[in-house]
């Protein structure tokens, strides 16, 4: 087990100061642009692909780092960057999280690389488990996944939507009910391979922020998939669906879902991309209040002013340190016994919105504007306490880790 530190390894300062300057001479140049787009910035997900940032080996690097801190640290960067362009390039990795989380070893090592494509030709993934009536309600999800037997067949039917990479992915992850009667519990998370019959893209979602990800509905028409792209197996399915039936006849403690999984390896990850942006505002706001002179002297000799960038550096540090104890915990093993992944997310977005908006602030009628990028930054910030669990979820779900009580 790796021992709780503070100060990066020479190996982890040099990829730190690798990806910031990606995000510093290839992302934020191109960031006002494809967020006036709309559109996926499929070039600077190439070149994110040329340099090895986008790739199975890199995220796998930092994936299995023993510190934790390799993804957490890399999410930071990109999304200093920018978090619309970032959100394109490390989007896959919610897929790649369902797969390494759910699926066999067989299913990883067939499955992943597909995700990614190659510097010549990228791909992406999508996750799927949001619906129009089922968000943060997950048992209340009902696109049904329906086995037939006879030709060793999944058959897929429903709607998701809030899906990154929706409908434009190579391979979609998507979680389905195989047994309605244990709501949450009943749950199973499929491979749709690429060219799949009877996938689409519904709407595509045109976004307060974010805007350069990709984000639509994926709608599943009686698609089919081979058996083998149940992950983890009939097998295991069977005997998990078989226990959760003995408990629910018991009264037993609720077993975890295939989504809620997901999303609990990935809210510390999700609480880095908020420290990304919100340090990314505080830097222009300083730097702003440093050279902006009003009645004779710089904004920061104000008090005002000052007072509220010490403020915004206080709560992007004490953001940070939350999601590396949860990313540190995560690697080695502990348990979130006070749920410290979603108490990282948590104060991380929020003070990822509240930070921007102060930067926009301290920027004046320059901060309102495209001309500075803090406003751009200020609507990215308010996805960060919407997706994976809105801040409200987050609350409950620490309340109720706190009272020893079941989360749903």
């Amino acid at each position: 087990m790796a021992e709780f530190t503070m100060e990066l390894s020479d190996e982890q300062k040099e990829v730190r100061d690798w990806l910031h300057g990606f995000a510093a001479d290839v992302i934020r140049p191109a960031a006002a642009e494809w967020d006036e787009r709309e559109e996926t910035p499929w070039p600077v997900i190439q070149e994110a692909a040329k340099v090895g940032i986008y790739s199975l080996d890199f995220y796998a690097q930092q994936y299995f780092d023993p510190t934790g801190l390799g993804i957490p640290m890399a999410m930071e960067e990109l999304f200093w960057g920018d978090a619309g362009i970032a959100l394109s390039i490390v989007g896959t990795g919610l897929a790649a999280v369902g797969v390494l989380a759910n699926g066999t070893e067989e299913q990883i090592g067939t499955w992943i690389p597909q995700m990614y494509g190659d510097a010549n030709d990228v791909k992406v993934a999508a996750f799927c488990s949001s619906e129009p009536d089922a968000g943060s309600d997950v048992a209340s999800m009902r696109t049904r996944a329906v086995y037939d037997e006879a030709k060793d067949e999944w058959v897929l039917s429903g709607t998701k939507t809030w899906a990154t990479n929706g409908g434009i992915a190579n391979v979609h992850v998507v979680v389905a009910v195989v047994d309605p009667d244990l709501g949450s519990k009943g749950h199973a998370s499929f491979i749709v391979p690429p060219g799949t019959q009877g996938l689409s893209q519904g709407q595509k979602f045109k976004k307060h922020g974010i805007r350069a990800s990709h984000t639509a509905e994926v709608v599943l028409d009686n698609v089919r998939v081979p058996g083998s792209c149940l992950l983890g197996g009939k097998e295991k399915l069977d005997a998990r669906l078989a226990r959760a039936r003995e408990k629910a006849r018991k009264g037993g403690e609720r077993v975890k879902n295939a989504a809620m999984a997901t999303f609990e390896a990935s809210r510390p990850a999700v609480g880095a991309m908020a420290v990304g942006t919100a340090r990314a505002a505080y830097e222009v706001a300083l730097e702003y209040a440093q050279t902006r002179e009003q009645f004779g002297r710089p904004i920061i000799d104000n008090q005002g002013v000052a007072f509220q960038l010490a403020d915004m550096r206080t709560s992007i540090d004490a953001a940070r340190l939350l999601v590396w104890r949860a990313s540190w915990m995560a690697i080695n093993g502990k348990p979130f016994t006070a749920a410290e992944g979603s108490m990282s997310k948590l104060f991380a977005s929020e003070t990822a919105k509240k930070v921007t908006a102060q930067a926009v602030q301290i920027l004046g009628g320059n901060g309102y504007t495209r001309e500075y990028p803090v406003e751009r930054m200020h609507r990215d910030s308010a996805i960060y306490t919407i997706f994976e669990g809105t801040s409200e979820i987050q609350r409950l779900v620490i309340a109720r880790t706190l009272a020893g009580m079941p989360i749903r």
